[in-house]
């Protein structure tokens, strides 16, 4: 990508800015670095928690909101290439900017005095990172592939730039999205709507259009997960999933996207998929259990350096998903994992060690002195390491890593009026009234007015949907309703009967599937999977006691398939009418109307039909529209 955009213009200035503690001069050329420094700028670190002193249990979990200084000396010392944020670390507009402006600094008294990419999943839809209440999170990548047909391109750029134009003042330069998986597995428990959907063309073009947007703005792109993580269904956070997919439709449908969107957008980055594709590489590994395997893309030198490089012809910078991942952690230490991963091409680690109190942060040189010890032994090609090193160079001139405010007060003043401003926002509830869908009666009329009803009967996941929809329904009617709700999570549901009897229209939303580790950024202790997994099996239980009863008591029934319309096809039979929205999440209050609720409000408007519905299923959903 040429840099011809206001915010690359500005780049010359931006590193020159008057940040504290940073000079923003630096030496690119890979003959005056050292080995160490170049293996510095390959590590991505996750600071998401750090506590003080060790646990007693062995789990930290005090969110990292202040950059203590020891964590600052790591950054400096080893001349760190970049950072991931995640939620914990995002609590205010105040607390962020200060939190990324003492990133840089620390990176800006380093040798190199290169600055730090500071990067983060803000995707959209399920997975966003800044609070909802704070920045527009959009309905995410599948609402987008919904209004496909009605919109074209028009909210994939729109969304690209509203991202972009939200998380460059809080100083985070660099974005895990889109995501360019392309859905073709209903069962697929990590992807699903994160999706533009199951056509490889749509997907594309969609992906293609917020990329550009994204980078036109000066926001770096990364694509993710190649070669492609959409026909799977095993969760890579979880164990390590394989596409058995033919050469042929590994081309025309899983690589796809890629192939275009490096054709036509030079994205900045690509993100290394956990998977095994045989027909791509067939080769194995012993894991440090002893058990033959394949090896998985992130560790695939046929993958990243011949399908992606060679074949594809990219020329930009690889980065792996996060190296804590049970689909490498459970296979490899992190330095195996590190070093193979480097030998196969990608040129950035992330997340490749854990540093969440002092007793662990000896080892990032302990990983370091790894690294160097396998280029000595020519395990990493020292060449190519250094040609790596200039990728990341090239990459760090070409955009504007730093903000285009110069002091504290101006880029405060910036991001607090752009993030989640009235436009911004517009946007967001524009996108989820686009997407929505209405998948049952396949004619425009329905068979009752929801408006009518005098009582109605909300059936929701938890309390907060329901609180949502609620206070959305009453806020867009010109009339008052009287609702009651049931909670799915509630465990006393013996007045259900009671309550569908005295409805004069039941509404009902479920999600599925069950929220993955990607929802929430990951966890260390597995364990907290399991208390998921059947909390969800309770909440699918209790809803489909319920459903029976509502047909059995001949109630008015809306189903909202309130994430994947997969879902459709088991509970579709049970409504009169079913409305898709490839979103289910609230705000931090949920009953605020234009703050992070578009979701709820945007069903409102459609449940009293004060808008038509244009969107269509971007996905196959067995017995609606196979």
């Amino acid at each position: 990508m040429l840099c011809i955009t206001r915010a690359c213009l500005l780049l010359l200035a931006v590193f020159n800015l008057t940040l504290p503690a940073v000079a923003m001069a630096f030496n690119p050329a890979a003959k005056d670095v050292s080995v160490r420094q170049m293996l510095g700028q390959k590590l991505m670190l996750d600071l998401r928690y750090y506590c003080e002193q060790a646990p007693l249990n062995g789990q930290c979990r005090t969110p990292m909101t202040k950059l203590p200084p020891e964590l600052a000396t790591l950054v400096r010392d080893y001349d760190i290439g970049g950072v991931i944020l995640f939620a914990e670390n995002l609590h205010s507009i105040e607390q962020i900017v200060q939190l990324n402006r003492d990133l840089q600094a620390a990176a800006g008294s380093a040798k190199l005095k290169l600055p730090l990419f500071i990067s983060i999943d803000q995707e959209g839809g399920r997975v966003a990172r800044l609070p909802r209440s704070l920045a527009t999170s959009f309905a995410g990548n599948m609402a987008i592939g919904a209004t496909y047909a009605a919109h074209g391109t028009k909210f994939a750029g729109e969304v690209g730039k509203v991202l972009a134009d939200e998380l460059l003042p809080l100083g985070i330069n660099l974005n895990f999205a889109p995501t360019i998986d392309v859905n073709v597995n209903p069962q697929n428990p990590v992807i699903n709507v994160r999706a533009f959907g199951e056509n490889p063309q749509q997907v594309a073009e969609l992906g293609g259009a917020m990329t550009a947007a994204m980078q036109q703005r000066g926001m770096i792109a990364a694509l993710k997960h190649f070669p492609g993580h959409g026909d799977t269904e095993v969760d890579s956070h979880l164990g390590l999933p394989r596409v058995e997919h033919s050469i042929e439709q590994i081309r025309q449908v899983d690589l796809k996207p890629f192939a275009d969107i490096i054709q036509q957008h030079a994205p900045g980055m690509i993100m290394t998929a956990h998977i095994q594709y045989p027909a791509l590489d067939n080769s194995t590994f012993v894991s440090k259990d002893g058990e033959t395997m394949l090896k998985p893309a992130t560790l695939s030198r046929k993958i990243l350096h011949g399908v992606l490089r060679e074949q594809l012809g990219y020329n930009g910078v690889i980065v792996t998903d996060a190296l804590d991942m049970a689909g490498i952690a459970k296979f490899f230490t992190h330095t195996e994992a590190v070093v193979q991963t480097f030998a196969a091409g990608a040129d950035i680690a992330l997340m490749p060690v854990k540093l969440q109190h002092p007793g662990e942060l000896t080892a990032l040189a302990e990983l370091l002195n790894a690294l160097e010890a396998a280029v000595n032994k020519g395990e990493i090609n020292k060449a190519e390491l250094a040609a790596s090193y200039q990728r990341i160079v090239a990459l760090k001139q070409q955009y504007p890593l730093l903000p285009a405010q110069t002091s504290l007060q101006e880029q405060m003043q910036q991001a607090q009026q752009t993030l989640g401003s009235a436009a911004h926002r517009h946007s967001e509830l524009a996108l989820a009234k686009a997407a929505l869908t209405q998948v049952k009666p396949a004619t425009a009329a329905w068979p009752f007015k929801p408006a009518e009803a005098k009582k109605l009967l909300l059936i929701m996941p938890d309390q907060s949907k329901a609180q949502a929809l609620a206070a959305a329904l009453q806020h867009y009617s010109n009339k008052r309703f009287v609702i009651d709700s049931i909670s799915l999570q509630q465990t006393d549901v013996s007045r259900a009967a009671a309550q569908i009897a005295a409805a004069d229209l039941v509404i009902s939303g479920f999600i599925a599937p069950m929220q993955s580790l990607a929802d929430i950024g990951g966890m260390d202790d597995l364990t907290g999977i399991a208390n998921i997994a059947a909390a969800y099996q309770r909440q699918t239980l209790q809803y489909e006691a319920l459903l029976p009863l509502i047909n059995t008591l001949h109630k008015p029934h809306v189903f909202l398939s309130l994430r994947a319309p997969y879902d459709i096809s088991r509970y579709g039979q049970y409504a009169d009418v079913v409305l898709a929205s490839y979103a289910y999440n609230t705000a931090e209050d949920p009953t605020a109307m234009g703050a992070g609720n578009a979701t709820y409000e945007a069903l409102a408007q459609a449940l009293l039909g004060q808008y038509p519905l244009t969107g269509t299923l971007p996905v196959t959903v067995a017995g609606y529209n196979d």
